[in-house]
């Protein structure tokens, strides 16, 4: 699964990449032509574009453009979950699920998701089901090389997951109350609370 499937424009999924990736960021024109390696009359026509439907905004600082995304755009969480779903250690996840192990369920917090700062508490990534570890640590590190920081994520079996939920654990109320992107698994499953 990848955004091409559904996104037809190579250059428009590679804007999308820079921009959902780098959430708070500017850029101008020949930097996103650098950043994308694709040609400056495509990335202005898609710039331009994406600039007309309202999900990003342009600033003109003296001769160059700025291009940032806007986060009042009413598809703006919907395209950061996607893009986060499609690319990255997203995309890695769901394309390596069958080697590192059986997973049941797969969730980013909402707060890795958009890009948010750091907070050393709180799990970026959580994975429910018989987990290969060596596996997992080869994708997580090679995302936190990618991003430059560490990922807290924690990896638990089923059992004790619903151990856990069942025992009102504060540790797994904190991850199961705030925002979540499913990458593997249906939510309402993950929520439910067995006898």
């Amino acid at each position: 699964m990848f955004i091409e499937d559904i996104v037809i424009s190579r250059v428009r999924v590679k804007v999308f990449n820079l921009f959902f990736q780098n959430p708070g960021q500017i850029f101008h024109v020949r930097e996103v032509v650098r950043r994308t390696d694709e040609e400056i009359n495509a990335i202005r026509r898609e710039l331009a574009h994406l600039e007309k439907a309202g999900l990003l905004s342009k600033e003109p600082r003296a001769n160059r453009l700025y291009y940032a995304l806007r986060k009042d755009y009413p598809l703006y969480a919907d395209l950061a979950n996607l893009v986060a779903k499609t690319s990255g250690l997203g995309h890695d996840l769901i394309k390596n699920k069958n080697k590192i192990g059986r997973v049941k369920y797969a969730m980013f917090s909402g707060r890795f998701v958009r890009h948010m700062p750091l907070d050393p508490e709180k799990v970026d990534l959580l994975l429910v089901g018989q987990i290969i570890l060596t596996e997992l640590n080869g994708l997580i590190k090679s995302e936190e090389e990618k991003r430059g920081h560490e990922i807290n994520y924690t990896a638990m079996t089923d059992e004790e997951f619903n151990f856990r939920k069942k025992r009102r654990d504060p540790f797994i109320v904190d991850i199961l109350m705030g925002t979540r992107l499913m990458l593997i698994g249906d939510e309402e499953e993950m929520l439910k609370v067995s006898d």
